[in-house]
């Protein structure tokens, strides 16, 4: 349903152009975008909603804005009986059983984790039909949790990147903005995340890989200390940096999460560091005052001040000084000869291959035999070549290297454990990434910044710490920042803490404008908005008459606007400008230009642009001869509270 609305204004008057969504009724469904765990579990036990009736209501905003709207591309496979899963588990409620607070809960697993009832395929065309013969040990543990596993998300295909593209998904869109990269290479679960297709998701992080999409989509995502989680039944990319766990909305939802899925794992040995040591409650650990007392060591060195740095740097930054308020001591810090401890320590081109090969022979019904004839029968994405290419080799691995990056690692870990201790540090505090995602099909992100890394991922991927990745704030462009932090071994609760306490203190969330609450089902439909808008001057009337419809899902402004009253000679421009308090207006977007008295056409909406908009924060307006400081100016403005009504 369309909705019109006409607003007319006058000399002295700035005209609103009101765009806010319909309001829900009272018998509207229960509403799932942006609902934590606990509301949706209050929810159920309030009998306001069932199990069943959340999987429908994840898979309506998924059919409105994975394949259209925004076209997200976030989702390999639905799960045929994820309903029937809902359902088993609402009759479970109403004969009295309530596992605990995942009961009912649709959840997201990336496609690298094993389900037996549902291919797992590294979002590669190799594996496209593999179904593992039994669950992932964390996926196990879901299901016993009383989780409905709802969907498989995209990857970067085999986990071998960090811009999800993939050759069975194809490339996965960030929902902040459609043109950017989504991280990776869990980037189809985070995306699918902030974009409320499920109630959380799960991802594996080998360099980056939970942290890199957390930052780029506002969310929350831990690298655990390696041996707290198991990764059996994740498909390897690196055996020794492998981690796998839960990206959230909230530190309260990563906790529900953590909670239920660590521990002891038989079937992965690194997990034999929890024997004999108590695990941790991360619900217990949610402290909004963490902060206070807490010793933060800011990384100074990957705070950059360079064209390309400063928008992350700022809003980190102010994330630190957020922290000092909130009572935490923060200062910077410089840990010595890093880049020396740092070379040479990384271990997936010594295992990838191997550890690849390994998973396919034990999995039944894998049609190849591992990397190698993957990449003979070209079953993979182009943009694999490299990277393919590359971990493919015949000969055997040198061990004496390899036990040499063992080495190297282990003294990293001494070393910045030693660090902490000696300037009694909680944690390490630096940008999960150093700059902004680049545009999709450019510079892969995170990868370079005039030579040097600008994604954090290596220090507690190749030391084997735990960091946790937390919304910082948005830059100028609207777009996600997150700030990472780096603790000692098994200090994962006291992180969660932490951030947690960040959260509490500056509320950083704030949900992509691309995927709105749908409207009885369905996604917003585009609204048209009638201009008519008049400026009186000496001798002249100007006057602005047209049309404007604005997508919110699809990011796009349609207009048709004339100006009339005055000659299209005596025209300069009409355009689309920027209000920012005080500042003087700056043109976004120029719709017609001298001589030209109709603007008529389709504006695609930068993530700035649409936030702008969306916040009142752009207006029309039309510079004449007669008018050269603007003849009329229109305010649109998307609060949906402008006290002008629609005729």
């Amino acid at each position: 349903m369309r909705r019109t609305r006409r607003l007319k204004s006058t000399v002295g008057l700035t005209a609103v152009l009101a765009v806010g969504c319909i309001p829900a009724s009272d018998d509207s469904p229960f509403e799932v975008t942006e609902a934590s765990i606990a509301e949706l579990q209050e929810a159920m036990s309030a009998g306001q909603v069932t199990s069943a009736d959340l999987v429908d209501a994840y898979l309506a905003r998924i059919a409105a804005y994975d394949r259209d709207g925004p076209a997200l591309n976030t989702i390999v496979r639905v799960h045929p009986g994820a309903r029937e899963q809902a359902e088993r588990l609402d009759q479970e409620r109403i004969g009295g059983n309530v596992r605990g607070p995942l009961h009912g809960i649709p959840v997201l697993l990336k496609d690298n984790y094993d389900t037996f009832d549902m291919p797992t395929t590294g979002s590669t065309l190799a594996l496209a039909g593999s179904v593992p013969p039994d669950d992932a040990f964390q996926v196990a543990r879901l299901r016993e949790a009383g989780a409905v596993i709802l969907a498989k998300t995209n990857l970067h295909e085999l986990a071998a990147g960090i811009t999800s593209i993939s050759s069975l998904g194809g490339q996965t869109r960030n929902p902040y903005a459609p043109r950017r990269n989504p991280g990776g290479s869990s980037g189809g679960t985070g995306a699918a995340v902030t974009a409320s297709f499920g109630a959380i998701g799960w991802g594996s992080d080998t360099c980056g890989s939970i942290r890199i999409p957390s930052s780029v989509h506002n969310l929350v995502g831990l690298r655990p200390t390696k041996g707290l989680s198991s990764i059996d039944g994740i498909i390897p990319l690196s055996h020794t940096q492998d981690t796998g766990g839960p990206l959230a909305r909230s530190v309260a939802d990563l906790a529900v999460a953590l909670d239920a899925t660590v521990g002891v794992d038989d079937k992965d040995p690194a997990t034999r560091a929890l024997r004999g040591r108590a695990l941790p409650r991360f619900m217990d650990s949610l402290d909004p005052q963490a902060l206070s007392g807490a010793r933060i060591g800011a990384f100074e060195a990957w705070l950059g001040e360079s064209m390309a740095e400063r928008p992350v740097t700022q809003v980190v930054r102010a994330a630190l000084d957020a922290m000092v308020t909130a009572g935490a001591d923060v200062m910077d810090v410089t840990i010595p000869d890093l880049d020396s401890l740092l070379a040479r320590t990384g271990m997936i081109g010594l295992e990838f291959q191997t550890d690849f090969g390994a998973y396919v022979a034990a999995t039944p019904g894998i049609p190849v035999s591992g990397l190698p004839e993957i990449v003979e029968l070209g079953l993979h994405h182009e943009q694999m070549d490299d990277t393919f290419q590359r971990r493919t080799s015949d000969e055997a691995r040198d061990e004496d290297e390899y036990q040499a990056v063992l080495a190297r690692q282990a003294e990293l870990r001494r070393a910045l454990v030693a660090f902490m201790d000696e300037n009694d540090l909680d944690a390490i505090a630096y940008p999960t990434l150093r700059q902004e995602p680049e545009v999709i099909g450019t510079a892969a992100l995170g990868t370079s910044l005039r030579g040097a890394q600008v994604s954090s991922c290596f220090l507690a991927a190749h030391s084997g710490l735990p960091a946790i990745s937390a919304p910082a704030g948005f830059t100028e462009r609207a777009l996600p920042v997150g700030i990472e932090l780096m603790g000692r071994p098994f200090s994962d609760a006291r992180l969660i803490a932490l951030a947690y306490a960040l959260e509490e203190a500056t509320s950083r969330r704030r949900p992509p404008s691309r995927t709105p609450p749908l409207v009885y089902g369905v996604a917003p439909r585009p609204e048209n908005i009638v201009v008519n808008a008049a400026s009186t001057g000496p001798g002249s009337v100007t006057i602005l008459d047209g049309l404007l419809e604005l997508d919110v899902p699809g990011g796009t402004l349609d207009f048709s606007i004339e100006a009339s009253g005055v000659a299209p000679e005596e025209v300069h421009a009409i355009v689309l400008q920027r209000r920012s308090g005080d500042a003087p207006h700056t043109v976004v977007s120029r719709l017609a230009g001298p001589g030209q008295a109709v603007a008529a056409g389709s504006l695609e909406l930068s993530s700035i642009m649409l936030a702008d908009l969306l916040d009142g924060r752009l207006e029309l307006a039309v510079y004449t001869t007669a008018h050269p400081l603007g003849a009329v100016t229109i305010t649109i403005d998307a609060s949906g509270e402008s006290p002008i009504e629609g005729g």
